[in-house]
């Protein structure tokens, strides 16, 4: 009887040995990180599809008021076409090429879009009326959307990269699950490293 109190006991501590081995090498902490990484990606792209589903009615509304405008209105069109074209998927946030790829067609846009909204400020009737300066709103809010859905992304990205580079967690990012690191966020707009200037 002892004899098989014992056996037990002995089976029950092997198992919660094992379950907190197991625990330990990110069994559950690494694709918790992924899935978060790729909600946060997700993200990122729902707020530069929120800009492209904006570009058309400010486009639309620039018409109207700057047909003078017509090349940095195409500008516009055919970088809202090229972004929307270039997807990635959660399984290609592993590989940068494609990540940068994706990043590139939307600083086009973005940089698009600036000169669109530079080239407005020569039209003072434009920039008073309703429709534009709340579009105009839109897309401001939509930009500080996008940095904040970036941000996060890179964190989460961040969190992922470490859990799969950290010890014990390492074990179970090689052995069980294969992890590559993810890439990161970065501006590959060439100078988007510094604030442009606004003059009138």
């Amino acid at each position: 009887m002892a004899l098989s109190v014992f056996s037990r006991m002995s089976r029950f501590v092997a198992v919660a040995v094992a379950a907190a081995s197991l625990s330990a090498c990110g069994v559950n902490s690494i694709p918790t990180a992924e899935e978060n990484a790729k909600a946060k990606w997700a993200d990122v792209q729902n707020q530069y599809q929120r800009r492209s589903d904006l570009i058309p009615n400010l486009v639309a509304t620039v018409k109207g008021y700057a047909k003078q405008e017509q090349g940095t209105l195409v500008a516009v069109t055919e970088a809202r076409a090229k972004a929307t074209s270039v997807q990635v998927s959660p399984g290609d946030l592993t590989d940068p090429a494609k990540v940068a790829q994706y990043e590139q067609a939307q600083g086009a846009l973005s940089q698009s879009l600036g000169r669109l909204l530079v080239s407005v400020e020569a039209y003072p009737d434009l920039k008073s009326n309703q429709n534009f300066l709340a579009l105009q709103s839109q897309l401001e809010g939509t930009e500080n959307r996008i940095a904040v859905a970036r941000r996060d992304y890179n964190q989460a990205v961040q969190a992922y990269n470490t859990e799969i580079r950290t010890f014990p967690s390492i074990i179970g990012a090689k052995i069980i699950y294969g992890s590559k690191p993810m890439a990161p966020f970065q501006a590959t707009t060439p100078g988007a490293e510094t604030a442009p200037a606004v003059t009138f």
